[in-house]
């Protein structure tokens, strides 16, 4: 009896050190191949009766710099601390510095129910104007489906993006909405695609919470530091911002441009992980429990330019972000 009562609080023991370690590991950035990690992921905490939880999703978006900065060919001197203001005051051709944005996701889906959410909405900037000739463009979207047999090996399909449907919501944006046919429990989806934008004075709001818990969100974004933007990182514990210097190689496809030419930027990285949907915690307090009642907030970074020296785009339209689950 008592060596039988010793093995059952080993395997507790053991359990909840299982559980500790699964908390303390965090998804594989690197899209492709699903981690052991991952396929074992039911979920922590107040999380583990979700339908389905995001395991990562991250936006890295950098600026490519030609010479549309009026001064910023001069031969004799790089962009620097010493002559950025001088930079600043020059004029910027929106229609030929692109920001080139990189977008990966990946869902787990835990219950039959929680297949609703292997559908997103992603929506971006196309002006309903003639005159508007520079649209914001998304690309290579790529849709993996992964799924084990009954052996235990694992499955992998490949979603034809062909057929979704992009609805127009206002004058000035529009969302492609992204139907996964035939998910089930336990499988896992990931989508990555591209969007470049011609709007250097813009860029697009990152929403950590969402609808279904989240691992891991991430945003890793690259500014030169003539565009002097506001940066609005949440107020969360469990959101880490950091920002150093860095440096921005220009295009050098030009002729008239000179090789190895370099632009200060403002490295921006913000990470948030073991993230709950807004209202739970709030939920969490009405039954008595201690809770961090920031984290019933959404928590989103945005940011907006100072001093643009072209006409900022139109809003996005409210309620909307970039990339929202269904």
């Amino acid at each position: 009896m008592k060596s039988i009562y010793k093995k059952t609080l080993f395997v507790a023991a053991a359990i909840l050190l299982c559980g500790s370690a699964a908390q303390a590991q965090l998804p594989n950035e690197k899209f492709g191949k699903p981690s052991n990690l991952e396929w074992d992921y039911i979920g922590w905490g107040d999380a583990v009766d979700a339908s389905a939880i995001i395991l990562c999703k991250t936006m890295t978006a950098t600026y490519q710099l030609t010479d549309q900065v009026e001064n910023s060919n001069r031969t004799d001197i790089e962009v620097g601390w010493g002559n950025i203001d001088d930079f600043g005051k020059n004029l910027i051709d929106d229609s030929n510095i692109l920001v080139k944005y990189e977008f990966r996701l990946r869902t787990k889906i835990l219950k039959p129910e929680g297949a609703r959410h292997a559908n997103i909405d992603i929506t971006y900037f196309n002006a309903n104007d003639d005159k508007v000739f520079n649209q914001d463009e998304l690309t290579d979207m790529k849709i993996r489906v992964f799924t084990k047999n009954e052996k235990g090996k694992v499955v992998k399909r490949t979603v034809d993006t062909s057929s979704f449907v992009t609805e127009r919501v206002n004058d000035s944006y529009v969302v492609m909405h992204v139907v996964v046919p035939d998910v089930e429990a336990g499988s896992i989806i990931e989508y990555q695609y591209n969007i470049t934008s011609t709007r250097p004075t813009y860029l697009y709001d990152w929403v950590f919470q969402e609808s279904i818990p989240t691992v891991r969100s991430k945003c890793d974004i690259e500014i030169p530091a003539f565009l002097q933007f506001n940066m609005n990182v949440p107020i969360n514990r469990l959101i880490k911002s950091s920002v150093e210097a860095g440096r921005l190689a220009y295009d050098t496809n030009r002729a008239d441009m000179k090789k190895g030419k370099t632009c200060i930027s403002n490295h921006y990285k913000i990470v948030g992980d073991y993230i709950l949907p807004q209202g739970q915690a709030l939920k969490r307090n009405q039954n008595g429990d201690n809770a961090d009642e920031t984290a019933e907030e959404i928590a989103i970074f945005t940011s907006k330019i100072v001093k643009p020296a072209v006409t900022p785009p139109a809003a996005m339209p409210k309620g909307s972000t970039h990339l929202r689950v269904q």
